[in-house]
């Protein structure tokens, strides 16, 4: 089920929550990274610890009204959050996250990082050691048809803890669905 290489004794679980609009973005901006949730998922135990939200301010977009309603945050949230490249810092120096195993519900979290490293000139804060929880979910249960990280826990009989498209919160619950395929 977990890759061949996979060798760890705690997974960093991670979801970003990015600037988004119904519909396309308004000229000149471009989606962000405006919250990065993390948590570890202790293979032993498989369960979560150390819930974390990072909150980064946006610097190519705005938080719009849609984006709001989706995620609970405020422009006046993310204006209190760090730089991207300190977010992308505090990764390396905190979690050693280049080092790590690290696991999140799909390949969006991974394709955006890379991304806007790219778009900034940054390096990239990860490992290549990625788990795409979403599509292990799907080989597991759904005969390989991808669900929605909520759907997921309603075919586990698992409650939704926290706010759904928070990322700390959603972390916490990848990582809880993560500790049932291990």
């Amino acid at each position: 089920m977990l890759p061949d290489w996979f060798e760890a004794n705690k997974i960093l679980v991670v979801d970003v929550e990015s600037t988004c609009w119904k519909g396309v973005p308004p000229p000149g901006e471009q989606s962000e990274i405006i919250e990065i949730g993390l948590c570890w998922l202790d293979v032993t135990t498989k369960q979560p610890e150390n819930k974390r939200s990072v909150l980064v301010r946006p610097s190519r977009s705005k938080v719009s009204p849609f984006c709001t309603r989706l995620t609970t945050l405020t422009q006046a949230d993310v204006n209190q959050g760090i730089h991207f490249w300190e977010a992308c810092l505090m990764l390396q120096e905190e979690y050693q996250s280049q080092n790590q195993v690290w696991a999140s519900w799909g390949e969006y979290d991974r394709k955006q990082f890379h991304w806007q490293c790219a778009s900034f000139g940054l390096p990239y804060p990860f490992s290549e050691r990625h788990i795409n929880a979403k599509k292990l979910f799907a080989q597991e249960f759904t005969g390989g048809r991808q669900v929605g990280m909520a759907r997921a826990l309603q075919i586990l009989k698992m409650p939704l803890k926290g706010t759904h498209h928070r990322g700390h919160d959603d972390a916490w619950n990848i990582a809880l669905i993560l500790g049932t395929l291990l």
